[in-house]
């Protein structure tokens, strides 16, 4: 789940991190008060932040500058409705504008293949680090937190000077395992800040400082985690999620979209990978990730054709059910029904074994349905799927 910059930032202050004074507003009337409000306490410009999950906001024109509280509310009114990415703005961050000197990338990822927590550093902040790590691999520097200490001192100290900090080293040390404590205590698995800024202060003297500040934040929570946070579920963001998504977590099941066109209805992880594996393995391309989880009852298994259907793209649709704790002949029952109610009619080859997978066959052989197959190996279901899905793309070129 990933969250919009306002309640990323939030989770940085509950764990002590230097982030400065904001407000969010989805209306004129609340931009320019805030605006107003940080305006007469001393801030030189304000800044307003389209608020949508989605990089290259500034680029778009979703990020801008006032010097007044009406010239704040002006540029909110641009802001908000925006598209950006096909994404439409519905919020606005409104804060003071940071005086930055200098702007650096540390971000902390669950790194799966070593089961560490992996920190990341740059020189080069505020883009896109997916460019600089790209363009300039040697520009980002790499450190893996201890897996039961964390991030220790030395290391963060390590860290900072690799990137230039050398002169913010204890905000550096400090900042960094405020990230740490930010995953560790929202089961997060990214916590990004793109700028770290070095900002400049002006005292009432004259004279000037520096610090560290977060200008920006990311944050993604592990779903697997939001059961121990319902807090974190309240920031959920369904404006911006895609309906199918919203409709498989409502369903419990687990699907993830993809690009080909041999929609996916398995039980089980690793079946399911097993399946998209041996698609590829003979010429396919799988359309979606779906597991409809290991008791898998008529409706659920109606709800998961409605979402392989709801993907236009989708020409054959190859249905994987191995019969252990769900039962063959529910599955084929909420197939024969799911079929019977769909407005799109696209041909299935229909693979089950296991728990009562004769009474599934019988079925299935009874449905009537004529673009309903049946295969008695996974073999034999992916070479007609794919088949069945070549025919359909050549028919629809023709």
């Amino acid at each position: 789940m990933k969250l919009q910059e306002y309640h990323a930032k939030r989770l940085l202050l509950a764990q002590g991190l230097p982030v400065s004074d904001f407000a969010v507003a989805d209306n004129l009337t609340d931009a320019r008060s805030a605006a107003a409000r940080f305006l007469d306490a001393g801030a030189g410009k304000i800044v307003i932040k389209a608020q949508v999950l989605v990089g290259g906001r500034g680029k778009a024109g979703g990020v801008k500058l006032a010097a007044t509280a009406e010239e704040a509310a002006a540029l909110a009114a641009q802001i908000l409705g925006m598209d950006i990415k096909g994404t439409t703005v519905r919020r606005v961050l409104i804060a003071p504008a940071a005086d930055i000197t200098a702007e650096y990338y540390l971000a902390c990822v669950l790194d799966r293949s070593s089961r560490r927590v992996l920190f990341m550093a740059s020189a080069e902040g505020g883009v896109e680090i997916e460019v600089v790590a790209a363009e300039r691999p040697d520009a980002i520097q790499y450190m893996h937190a201890h897996p039961l200490l964390g991030l220790l001192d030395y290391q963060a100290r390590a860290l900072a000077f690799k990137v230039g900090l050398g002169g913010q080293l204890r905000e550096f040390v400090t900042i960094a395992q405020g990230l740490y404590a930010t995953m560790m205590a929202n089961d997060a698995d990214l916590v990004e800040i793109n700028p770290l800024g070095v900002v400049r202060t002006t005292a009432a003297d004259g004279s000037t400082s520096a610090h560290l500040e977060c200008i920006d934040a990311k944050i993604t929570i592990d779903d697997s985690g939001l059961p121990r946070h319902p807090e974190l579920e309240q920031m959920r963001d369904l404006a911006e999620e895609d309906p199918v998504d919203i409709a498989a977590r409502e369903q419990g099941l687990s699907f993830i979209k993809l690009e080909g066109n041999i929609g996916c209805m398995v039980n089980g992880a690793g079946l399911a990978m097993t399946t998209m594996d041996l698609i590829k393995r003979a010429g396919g391309e799988p359309a979606n990730f779906l597991d409809v989880g290991g008791g898998a009852k008529a409706d659920k298994v109606a709800a998961a054709m409605r979402l392989i259907l709801a993907d236009p793209n989708v020409r054959s649709i190859l249905v994987n059910i191995f019969g252990g704790i769900a039962r063959g002949d529910e599955v084929a029952r909420g197939l024969v029904e799911a079929r019977r109610m769909q407005e799109r009619h696209v041909p299935m080859v229909v693979r089950i074994v296991g728990t009562n997978a004769d009474i599934a066959a019988q079925i299935l052989a009874q449905s009537g349905d004529p673009d309903l197959q049946t295969a008695s190996s996974l073999d034999e279901a992916v070479q007609k799927a794919v088949a069945v899905a070549g025919a359909a793309r050549a028919g629809a070129a023709a």
